[in-house]
């Protein structure tokens, strides 16, 4: 009886240890979001073109519709959490999102914590300054110049390898504003973010002096662990430029094809 008893005590042990590891490895996982039929993206909502607030108020922007389009594709509605740039990453790893659609860089210190999609946009970095400076011609002539940045982001890397004193800004918006009112003297930032600001603004007293020769490419990102998610996402990418979705949605925005 005893013996039996201990086997018995042990398989029940197991059983419920099973479990645990299964609840574990399934969370945030597709299989969840399904069952809940939501699935949560972190993005700023103040990074025009991507993601911002229009007129009335309502979140929009490239990297929206493009969410809200791959949501749809998953059988699911989107929940967007937004959050600043610099708090993104945190948000992600505390589990607040299953997702990030914000512009995010694909870099190799970024993929040893994180999964990403395949690339769904290509940028490059742009040096901004004020139309009437004669001072800052090229990235080098950073060095000891004040440049609005977000802390975390990749652009803020480029401007700290060529001798910028950053100021730390919560996105796109207030880089320009800050720059604008000379609070600072540069601004390393996207490319398209530029251009869509000058189309919206083409009297605006900013000039691009110079730009990075690499295209940088920009995908949504996930907590490692999610094979499936990934997965299922880039089906929905994959299919969204199969059947001309994407493009519909990228010349909406950019005029143009910008996943090249």
């Amino acid at each position: 009886m005893k013996k039996s008893s201990l086997i018995i005590g042990f398989l029940l042990i197991l059983s419920v240890g099973i479990v645990g590891c299964g609840t574990k490895t399934t969370e945030n996982s597709l299989s969840k979001i399904k069952s809940t039929g939501t699935i949560k993206i972190g993005t700023e909502g103040t990074y025009s073109p991507y993601t911002f607030h229009d007129k009335s108020g309502n979140l929009t922007g490239f990297d929206i519709d493009i969410a809200k389009e791959v949501s749809k594709r998953l059988g699911v509605k989107p929940q967007f959490v937004e959050t600043k740039w610099d708090g993104m990453f945190a948000g992600l790893d505390a589990k607040r999102f299953d997702m990030v659609a914000n512009e995010v860089g694909v870099i190799p210190a970024r993929q040893k914590k994180y999964d990403f999609s395949t690339p769904y946009v290509v940028s490059k970095a742009v040096l901004i300054v004020k139309s009437s400076d004669t001072t800052i011609k090229k990235f080098a002539d950073l060095k000891g110049k004040k440049s609005a940045q977000s802390l975390t982001s990749n652009l803020s890397t480029i401007a700290k390898k060529n001798g910028a004193i950053i100021i730390p800004i919560n996105g796109f918006n207030q880089s320009i504003d800050l720059l604008l009112s000379k609070r600072v003297d540069a601004t390393v930032n996207d490319s398209l973010s530029y251009f869509d600001l000058k189309k919206q603004r083409p009297n605006i007293a900013l000039k691009v002096v110079d730009q990075q020769g690499n295209a940088q490419p920009s995908a949504l990102m996930f907590n490692k662990g999610n094979k499936e998610l990934v997965t299922a996402v880039n089906n929905a990418l994959s299919d969204m430029k199969s059947d001309g979705t994407y493009s519909k949605i990228s010349k909406k925005w950019f005029g143009t094809d910008v996943s090249k």
